[in-house]
């Protein structure tokens, strides 16, 4: 049967699908944390097919990497942790530092799927999850699902963050985000106004600055920290983002919490004098931006690296919201939703560095197969 308060447009939906698949564990997500959970459900006896199942929006394996700049390499991207039980290093040739990170994450994910037999259901968008009896109900693009428990990997590529300012419609030239990013070229002979304080800010700012004429916009001025962002600085971050989810509050953005590395490209930035930072503009005008001092900016472009949110708009129906419109986070790595116990979010908050989705897979495998009693 359908839920009850289906309208007859959903209604007509179902029954051209007329598809249903029946599981005990849906994860959605094929990522870093997707494609962990699913190595630690196997681990723990359960079978793919059978008893879970992964869905994935993305046409082919590498979750969010294969969307990423070109520009973006080995080299200069942030350290790319090994999956469970298979490193990253093995699927690589010798020295291949400098080869696209959008084409070697999503190679190491295609092996990886393939060596533990992980079958994806994909192109497969989950468009709502619905209560329906003992479990939930899970509509998607294709096909229609039901589980007992969710382990959700959604991350947040698909849901990127643009604050509302005033005059943004008024403004004649693009605005744009970190995501719709291919080359530096694409803006040469154009002014580009670059917002945002984060590393894909900073990696963006560089190479525009080298093209064309840049103004770089934060809204408080950037930490940078001296040394190596090691295992206890990296502990702490951690800690800081997952007492914040466990009082029910909105995870922190990262870069709030560990700062940035003071590294030899931003000293090569400051030489070029590329980081004149100025503070954030009160509204934009049909030709740029205005401060609260009455100065102005002309602006081809503006370009906002303001950071993604959780892409969790499908299990709105499922998932208790706090006042301040976070979710209350329990569990042993945070990763289980503590007003639904059967929904287990990994690669939210403290989970969402790729080191962190990891061992909150194993934790989300764990104590879900405890709660729904696999």
């Amino acid at each position: 049967m359908w839920p009850q308060h289906w309208d007859g447009a959903r209604l007509i939906t179902f029954m051209v699908k007329n598809i249903r698949y029946k599981t005990k564990i849906a994860i959605i997500g094929a990522g870093q944390a997707g494609l962990s959970s699913a190595y630690h459900l196997k681990k723990l006896g359960l079978e793919i097919g059978r008893d879970f199942i992964i869905l994935d929006e993305a046409p082919a394996p590498g979750g969010a990497w294969q969307f990423r700049w070109s520009s973006l390499t080995l080299s200069t991207v942030n350290k790319i942790h090994d999956l469970p039980g298979m490193s990253f290093e093995e699927t690589l040739l010798p020295d291949e530092t400098e080869v696209q990170a959008n084409i070697a994450v999503p190679h190491y994910f295609d092996l990886y799927e393939k060596r533990f037999g992980l079958q994806v259901y994909r192109p497969t968008k989950v468009e709502k999850v619905y209560l329906q009896g003992h479990g939930f109900h899970i509509d998607t693009s294709d096909a229609l699902f039901s589980a007992l428990g969710i382990i959700n990997a959604t991350g947040t590529w698909g849901n990127p963050y643009i604050p509302l300012y005033p005059g943004a419609a008024a403004f004649r030239g693009e605005q744009l985000h970190t995501k719709d990013f291919k080359t530096a070229d694409y803006f040469r002979h154009k002014h580009v106004i670059i917002v945002g304080g984060g590393i894909s800010a900073l990696q963006l700012l560089d190479q525009i600055a080298k093209v064309t004429s840049t103004t770089w916009v934060t809204r408080r001025p950037p930490l940078f920290r001296d040394g190596p962002f090691d295992d206890m600085a990296g502990h702490n971050a951690v800690a800081m983002v997952e007492e914040r989810v466990r009082q029910g509050l909105s995870p922190q953005s990262v870069v709030s919490v560990t700062g940035l590395p003071y590294s030899a490209e931003i000293r090569d930035m400051e030489k070029r004098g590329v980081l004149q930072r100025r503070p954030m503009f009160s509204e934009i005008t049909s030709t740029g931006v205005r401060w609260e001092d009455g100065s102005e900016e002309n602006a081809d472009v503006i370009l906002w690296n303001t950071g993604f949110k959780s892409a969790l708009q499908h299990l709105d129906a499922v998932i208790p919201k706090e006042p301040e419109g976070g979710i209350l986070m329990t569990g042993r790595l945070a990763t289980m939703v503590a007003k639904e116990p059967r929904i287990h979010l990994v690669g939210y908050g403290p989970s969402a560095s790729t080191i962190g989705a990891n061992r909150a897979g194993r934790a989300a495998a764990k104590e879900l197969v405890e709660t729904i009693g696999l």
